[in-house]
């Protein structure tokens, strides 16, 4: 509470008689904490009646500031309530995530917790309008929101917060409530790595390593990707047993640029969501920080790919030292949730020379030299090649394209003006195909 509102912190009351146990960080968002107050002491004589109107006010533009950043809709203040539990990662949540309801003293625990949800969830504001001559909180009841798209979610969790946020509405006890937010933490999991699929790090002076949620990942499925039979349905083995719980290789896409081996990667990522799966994209610059990843997601219940794109090290890098650390090597196991994924337009990701294999006299041990640079690509247990398509392939890819996106074109100078088109833009590829696509539909 703001003391311009003539209430400081220091005098309130607690935020409620029953304080939270196992989702009790909740109980620091400000939001929250307004709003139990008013709950509790909108009518109090010993609080002034303009502040506490003043405070309603404010709670009233933080819900729609909220819809408007989470691109919510409906009922703001339930869907606030909503978003406040799927994110909550404590020892209740993170133990149904994936896995469902688990047993033990920790459910009458969250349960306690639960109830005072749903007292927040189900309270009456007609009170509270009327006693202080605040009308304008029935826009928060039934909010449509713009067309704007989330700043926080995608589209589809967004829906899905929303959705949660209608079925409690069904949830006559709670039991009840509680029954179905554990089941949306067996579907989808909680907190970030819940409701997002694909991560990045980012490491700031004095906080450490983060790994935050990319919030636009291309929605590419593995039969976009036109071809490459066998290398995908060997991609899809090895992370099927890796989700599975069985064993799995760390995975090598190594071949020519534009062939897939990237779009593979996001098609999986897309593939194995609903299972758990989980991707954390790391640069080359980032390896010091991997230890410090692995440390935040062992002991998760997801299965996580450490995706590496377009790997490769020219003699004077050495951060692929970190990397064969991380993989195998360390006096710390790996984690059995972790598997490392790379792509790279390099067999052996690091540069090699001629001069490496010949006995040249300044190095006593050549073959020393050679096995530390071709160490790194044996510690990946899977490898794909990706080639170029030949020229019959490459019209074949040209064809399926023009026919997925519609292309009102006779084959015969369609596949005439792909031939032009890959002279002078990067030769034959998926990714010169989806180009010249691209072109005609502008064209069009």
């Amino acid at each position: 509470m703001l003391k311009s509102h003539g209430i400081a912190d220091d005098e309130r009351k607690p935020m409620r008689e029953k304080e939270l146990i196992v989702y009790k960080s909740a109980k620091d968002d400000k939001l929250l904490y307004d709003m139990a107050f008013l709950m509790d002491n909108f009518d109090n004589e010993a609080y002034n009646k303009e502040d506490c109107r003043a405070l309603f006010y404010e709670c009233i533009h933080a819900l729609i500031d909220l819809a408007g950043n989470y691109g919510f809709h409906g009922n703001l203040w339930h869907c606030y309530l909503t978003n406040l539990l799927v994110n909550n990662e404590n020892s209740y949540s993170c133990g149904c995530e994936i896995r469902g309801e688990i047993e033990g003293s920790i459910n009458k625990a969250a349960l306690h917790d639960i109830v005072i949800f749903k007292e927040f969830y189900d309270y009456d504001f007609t009170g509270m309008m009327n006693y202080l001559g605040v009308d304008e909180f029935e826009i928060i009841t039934d909010y449509a929101s713009s067309k704007q798209e989330s700043k926080v979610y995608n589209q589809r969790i967004c829906a899905r917060i929303c959705e949660l946020a209608e079925n409690f509405r069904g949830c006559d006890t709670p039991e009840d409530m509680k029954a179905t937010l554990t089941q949306f933490y067996k579907e989808y999991g909680v907190g970030k790595f819940g409701l997002h699929k694909s991560f990045r790090i980012d490491h700031r002076e004095g906080e450490g390593v983060s790994i935050n949620p990319i919030l636009n990942i291309a929605h590419v499925k593995m039969d976009d990707i036109v071809g490459y039979e066998l290398q995908k349905q060997k991609l899809l083995d090895n992370t099927e047993a890796f989700v599975n719980g069985k064993k799995a290789n760390n995975c090598l896409l190594f071949g020519d640029a534009g062939t897939g081996k990237s779009s593979s990667i996001k098609a999986i990522a897309n593939e194995f969501y609903d299972r758990g799966l989980r991707i954390i994209e790391v640069y080359k610059h980032q390896f010091r920080d991997l230890n410090d990843v692995i440390a935040q997601i062992k002991n998760r219940n997801y299965k996580f790919i450490i995706y590496m794109d377009d790997l490769s090290f020219e003699e004077f890098e050495i951060e692929y030292k970190y990397l064969k650390a991380v993989i195998e090597g360390g006096l710390e196991k790996k984690p059995k949730n972790v598997l490392i994924y790379a792509t790279s337009n390099r067999r052996h990701l690091i540069r090699e020379n001629y001069s490496d294999k010949e006995e040249i006299r300044e190095d006593m041990h050549t073959s020393d030299t050679v096995q530390e640079k071709l160490s790194l690509v044996y510690r990946f247990g899977v490898t794909i090649y990706f080639g170029s398509p030949d020229p019959k392939q490459f019209k074949n890819i040209v064809k399926v394209l023009a026919e997925r996106n519609e292309v009102d074109m006779p084959e015969e100078e369609l596949l005439r003006e792909a031939g032009k088109w890959e002279l002078t833009h990067g030769g034959l590829s998926g990714r010169t195909a989806q180009q010249f696509i691209d072109y005609l539909l502008g064209k069009q």
